[in-house]
Parts: structure tokens; sequence; C-alpha cells
């Protein structure tokens, strides 16, 4: 099997965790300066935006931050609740890569995104990164008319680890009578934290995520005794998928997280959800971010910005 030349570059340049022993703090420091500079390499220059503003959304244990991103077009806009990715552990809306996403999904999609700047493990472990999106979700719905968004036509969606907590969100939306979601798009979700789906993938562990990766991910993420079958922490492995919002799933080709998130889509099916689940040929766990270098990465973008912009028009409220 060979890579593209900017998909091996990325792979080579891509830092690891760093060693166990060096605390959290530090390795976040590195793993962020890391990402921000394989965005000035390999990513495409973020689009402007009407304006960006912060917010803040208390909640019970402590408040967390809010990113709004709104285009120049004329509102009410959709609302899209955007949820990055990191492990659960590393990542923050400051992330050069994280805003270019939203920029690029506010003016792509004609939308009001709302970036979720959640409390990380292991300080805050499982669920505390749920429910702190969960609580962003009701807050973006609640404040849409203020923002120049339209309450009525809202989709949230994540990478990695975000997509994980977006699809968590799914769920508690379902469960607790939250607002109605037009769509739940989820880019190379890590959907089972058991690791079982990740081992069964059949990938090596040289492309950028390995097993060892998510081992310390999960140890991180669900100290004992929580438990790594809960489907708000597995949504793989929810026992009923039935009434969740349609899904639009994009996988890569060389990531070991594709078949849980592969698996996922068939699930849904089963339930009787919408689904359209797309497999990036060539690519690797963060592929997203080569749009700058790499045409198969600028097409993803197109992909996903299509499917958010088919949902808005689709939705009720639309």
């Amino acid at each position: 099997m060979t890579l593209d030349a900017p998909v091996a570059e990325f792979l080579a340049f891509k830092p690891d965790a760093g060693a166990s022993g060096t605390p959290v703090a530090d390795r976040r420091r590195a793993i962020l300066d890391a990402s921000d500079e394989i965005f000035r390499r390999f990513g495409e220059p973020a689009p402007d935006v009407a304006s960006v503003t912060d917010h803040v959304v208390d909640q019970p244990g402590g408040a967390i931050r809010v990113r709004v991103y709104r285009p120049h077009a004329a509102a009410p806009l959709p609302v899209h609740v955007f949820i990055h990715g990191g492990g659960f552990w590393l990542g923050s809306v400051d992330e050069l890569v994280v805003d270019a996403t939203c920029r690029e999904r506010s003016t792509g999609a004609d939308c009001v995104v709302v970036a979720v700047d959640y409390r990380l493990a292991p300080e805050h472990p499982f669920p505390t990164p749920v429910e702190d999106c969960y609580r962003a979700l009701l807050w973006a719905h609640e404040h849409a008319a203020s923002l120049g968004g339209d309450p009525s036509v809202l989709t949230i969606g994540g990478v990695s680890a975000g997509a994980n907590l977006a699809a968590a969100v799914t769920l508690a939306v379902r469960d607790r009578g939250g607002p109605p979601l037009a769509l739940q798009l989820l880019e190379v979700p890590a959907l089972d934290l058991t690791l079982s789906s990740m081992v069964a993938s059949g990938v090596g562990d040289d492309h950028g995520i390995s097993v060892a990766d998510m081992a310390v991910t999960v140890d991180l993420y669900l100290p004992a005794p929580a438990d790594p079958t809960s489907p708000y922490a597995s949504p793989l492995l929810a026992t009923d998928l039935r009434g969740l919002p349609p899904a639009h799933i994009l996988t890569a080709e060389f990531d070991p997280l594709r078949h849980e998130g592969e698996r996922y889509a068939e699930r849904l099916r089963d339930a009787g959800v919408p689904v359209v689940c797309r497999r990036q040929p060539g690519a690797v766990h963060g592929s997203l971010a080569l749009t700058g270098r790499w045409e198969p990465a600028r097409q993803w973008r197109a992909h996903l910005l299509d499917a958010l912009r088919q949902a808005h028009h689709r939705a009720p409220g639309a």
C-alpha cells in the first residue's frame, strides 16, 4: 500500500501524544503547537466570516465557552453545533484547524456555527464532556434567534472524539426530549471505547492512530468505575438506536476507527434511521486537515458541506 505524498508527509510529521509520565498540561501544550504547525503546512487558509464571538454557557459544575461564527448571509440561518476532536483530553476551539473548519462550515453551508470548548479529561472525565456538549446544544437552541439563527433548523457534528460526543448527544436528545436535530454529521468517529471494533478493523497501527493511543485516551476519559459499554461512552453499543436523527458518516480507508463508523451506519439503518456513509479512499485519521495540499481532502470538505446544506433544506423549519 502506497499513500499519496501529502498523506505520507503528514504522517511523518504528525507527533505522538508524548510519554505517559509527562504532565498532561505539558502534553497538551506540545500537541497544540504541533496541530497549529500541521495546519500551517497542510491546511488551506480559513475563509472570512461576518463575525466570531465567544460566549459563556453556565451549567452545574462550571461554565464552558462556546465560539459562534456567523457568515455573510441574511438571518435567520440554520445552526450547526461543532465538537472538536482530541481524544477527549486534547484540543480546543483555539486550534487553527478547528477555527478553519468552523469558518468553512459557516460560509460553505450558510449557517451559524457554535463550536463547543467542552471541559477535558482527565480533570473532567466521562460523562462531563457529554453533558457539556449537551448543554451547549441547548444553549444554541435557546439563543439561536439572538445569534441570527433559526432554532427549528439545528444540526450537530464532530470529528473523532468529537464525533463520539456528537453521537452521544443525539442519544441524550432522544432520551431527554431535547430539541429536534436535522442531522448528525460524524467524521472518523470513535464509537466503541471497549476498543474491540478498533482491534478487529484489520487496519495497522502505523496510520496516525493506534490501539495504544486509544487505550491512553480511554484510561484518561473513563477512569474506573466508568463503563466503556455505556451508550453515552460507546454509542455503537447502545441497545436501541431508533428515533435518532439522520446521520452522515465519513470514514477513512486507512483508519482503524473506520470499522466502528461503518458498523454504526449499519446499525442505524437497521433501526430505520436515514444514513449516508462514505469511505474516503487513501485517507488516514486526520486527513481532513490536508485541504491545502491534497485534493481528496477538499473533496471530503465539499461532500460534508453538501450534506449540511441538504439537511438544512430538508429540516421542517427550513
